[in-house]
C-alpha cells in the first residue's frame, strides 16, 4: 500500500482490502523526495489463525437390525479454513455381536454396513467432495481430502446395513460398532 502526499500536503485515498483483520503497523517505512513529491511506503500485514472444527452426532440405534434395506442419514458440523484429509476408523469392521463377533453354527455375527461421507468444499469455486466405505476397510482406516478446498459447509453422514454372510442370517444378541472420524490439516 503507498499514501502519497502531493502539493498542498493532500492526502489521497487509501484502500486496504482484506478480508481478515489487517494491521498498520509500518514494519519496513521510507520517504523519499523527489521534485517535491513526498512517498511514504508502509508494508500491512495480518494473519487469521488456522482452525478445524467437527461438530458431535448422535448414536445411531437401528431396533431391529434383522430387518433388511436399514439406513441413517445425519447432518454434521464442519468448518475448516484450511484443506484437510479426513480419516474414517472402524473399532470392529462391522455391526458386530457383543460375546460372539464371529458367529455361532450357522448364524453370523457380523452384520456389514456402508459409510458415505460427502461435503461441499470451496477451492474457491463450490464443489461437492463425498466417499463410500465398506464397513471391512474401515479396519485400517481410510481416509478422505478436501481435494485442496475448505469446508464451511457441513457434511452428510449416512449408514446403510448391508446383509450377514451367514446362510441363518444374524445370531441373536446386542450388536454395536465404533466409527472413529479424524481431521487433520493437509
Amino acid at each position: 500500500m503507498t499514501v502519497r502526499e502531493g502539493f498542498g500536503r493532500r492526502l489521497k485515498r487509501v484502500l486496504i482490502g482484506a478480508g481478515a483483520a489487517a494491521s498498520l503497523v509500518p514494519s519496513v517505512a521510507h520517504a523519499d523526495e523527489i521534485d517535491g513529491v513526498r512517498n511514504l511506503t508502509l508494508q500491512v500485514s495480518g494473519r487469521v489463525s488456522e482452525h478445524c472444527a467437527l461438530g458431535s452426532i448422535r448414536d445411531v440405534h437401528f431396533g431391529d437390525i434383522s430387518r433388511p434395506n436399514l439406513s441413517a442419514a445425519a447432518r454434521v458440523a464442519l468448518d475448516c479454513n484450511i484443506p484437510f484429509q479426513m480419516t474414517v476408523k472402524a473399532a470392529r469392521g462391522g455391526l458386530a455381536h457383543d460375546a460372539m463377533p464371529t458367529g455361532q453354527g450357522p448364524y453370523s455375527g457380523t452384520l456389514p454396513y456402508t459409510i458415505g461421507i460427502e461435503m461441499p468444499v470451496r477451492k474457491p469455486q463450490a464443489a461437492m467432495v463425498g466417499r463410500s466405505f465398506e464397513s471391512h476397510e474401515l479396519l485400517a482406516g481410510r481416509t478422505i481430502s478436501s481435494e485442496g478446498g475448505i469446508a464451511m459447509d457441513g457434511m452428510a453422514l449416512t449408514v446403510s446395513l448391508g446383509r450377514p454372510s451367514g446362510e441363518a442370517g444374524l445370531l441373536a444378541g446386542r450388536y454395536g460398532e465404533t466409527i472413529e472420524i479424524t481431521i487433520a490439516p493437509q
